[in-house]
């Protein structure tokens, strides 16, 4: 009987996905909408969605994924999340369409709901298409950029492969969630600072990630190449 080669048991996989999809989650539902405002020097006032400091982490997971498992466990684990954001767009839905109970309390209640999680179902299509579009791109080119550079220069791959992934999914997801709902000049300013910021974050942020790729190579005893991959994003095939 020929004996079969189990697929490889990693330590913290399960644990970087299910961090990934409580970022995923709470970034595009609690932050997304709301616009937040600060004035910088040489700025001025700038404008950008209130969940800048946090969605670029779904990012640096993505990086982290891609750098050490290789593109077929980001891949799984981006459908993960996928999965997640349907299942909370469905609930708030039913939670919402539901009839209020007659009180004072739901009559204020209700209403409050009824405008934050409303426009759930624009916020979670915007996302879905978004971080598909946008994480794919960016697990594609880091993994065609760390087999150019045969491994060498991670600095370069995650700050080129975020230069691509940030802009399709900033631009993706604001058109789809918020065009319509706010004033134009308003959504290209937030555009263009939540690109900018993002990919500023994600380079200030490079020192953790090297820690990280860097530990989890030597746990899992693992640093994969995607030579020979199929990058099609549809599948969750590893």
């Amino acid at each position: 009987m020929n004996a079969t080669t189990a697929p490889p048991r990693f330590k913290y996989y399960d644990l970087i996905m299910a961090a990934f999809v409580c970022v995923l989650l709470c970034s595009n539902l609690i932050g997304a909408a709301k616009q937040a405002q600060l004035t910088l020097p040489f700025f001025g006032p700038v404008t950008y969605g209130a969940d800048l400091f946090f969605f670029p982490i779904s990012y640096i997971f993505g990086d982290i994924l891609t750098e050490v498992y290789g593109y077929k466990h980001d891949r799984r684990v981006v459908w993960a999340g996928f999965g997640a954001l349907a299942f909370s767009a469905f609930m708030a839905y039913v939670v919402v369409h539901q009839p209020p109970a007659p009180t004072e309390f739901m009559a204020v209640y209700q209403p409050q709901l009824e405008a934050v999680f409303g426009n759930t179902w624009r916020i979670v299509a915007g996302s879905m298409v978004a971080f598909a579009c946008g994480s794919f791109a960016n697990s594609f080119v880091l993994a065609k950029m760390k087999i150019a550079t045969q491994g060498r220069y991670l600095w370069a791959r995650i700050v080129g492969s975020t230069v691509v992934g940030q802009f399709v999914d900033t631009t993706v997801f604001f058109l789809i969630a918020f065009w319509g709902v706010w004033a134009t000049e308003q959504l290209v300013a937030v555009i263009v600072a939540q690109y900018l910021f993002k990919t500023i974050w994600e380079a200030v942020m490079y020192p953790v990630t090297a820690k990280v790729v860097r530990f989890l190579k030597r746990a899992e005893g693992v640093d994969h190449y995607d030579r020979g991959t199929n990058f099609t994003p549809f599948s969750m095939k590893v």
